[in-house]
């Protein structure tokens, strides 16, 4: 291993957590579950896109808070979590406009009324959804050299207080796009838990290594 990826680790972490979320979905869906094969290029993979840019996000805030609690963080995860933090937001993105492609009531039925409109619980998701996503883009904005000069914005976008509450925007967008799945486990495909619930779990942690870490 040369001292380039030693210094960064993105490309692997990028890589690793991207084939496991898609193979996640792939084997809850399509393998033990009764998905056809044919809803993968878009449903499924859909799916595995948003789980793992979710992933990715979450890594982006909460490793260098983990360290500053004592968590032992390789110096090549520390200088990846730009990278993964912006190519964390490239997925949110396509996964937002393949969300929003595939929002009816063929096929998330459980977010729709009888009469064809959200339910009060997938309006809210949605909402949040959105926020969160122009929360990231303010974020990855930050970022952009010709906005360096402005500290207020910077210093504001960047704060403990603005990213704990930011990020509590991604916790109820997952909450309610799939609590009511999390309830029955009985109705797991192969007993595998669903992709919302494990990726809530995942952004928990993250939240509270914020909560007690982020200086």
């Amino acid at each position: 291993m040369n001292e380039t990826t030693e210094r960064n680790a993105a490309g692997r972490i990028i890589a690793v957590t991207m084939s496991l979320a898609i193979s996640y979905a792939v084997l809850r869906y399509h393998v033990v579950g009764d998905v056809p094969w044919k809803d993968f290029p878009f449903f499924i993979l859909n799916k595995g896109l948003g789980f793992g840019a979710l992933v990715l996000v979450t890594l982006n805030f909460a490793l260098g808070p983990a360290r500053n609690v004592g968590v032992p963080i390789s110096p090549a995860w520390l200088n990846a979590r730009k990278a993964l933090g912006m190519t964390g937001f490239l997925f949110v993105l396509v996964h937002a406009f393949m969300s929003f492609l595939l929002l009816s009531p063929a096929v998330f039925q459980k977010f729709f009324d009888s009469n064809g409109t959200l339910t009060g619980a997938a309006g809210i998701s949605m909402l949040a959804g959105v926020l969160g996503f122009v929360v990231l883009w303010g974020y990855n904005l930050s970022f952009q050299t010709h906005l360096r000069e402005d500290q207020a914005f910077i210093g504001f976008i960047t704060s403990r207080r603005f990213l704990v509450w930011a990020l509590l925007l991604g916790g109820v967008h997952l909450f309610f796009m799939g609590y009511s799945g999390w309830l029955d486990p009985a109705g797991w495909p192969g007993g595998l838990p669903p992709i919302s619930l494990i990726a809530f779990a995942f952004f928990g942690v993250g939240y509270v290594l914020n909560l007690l870490g982020r200086e």
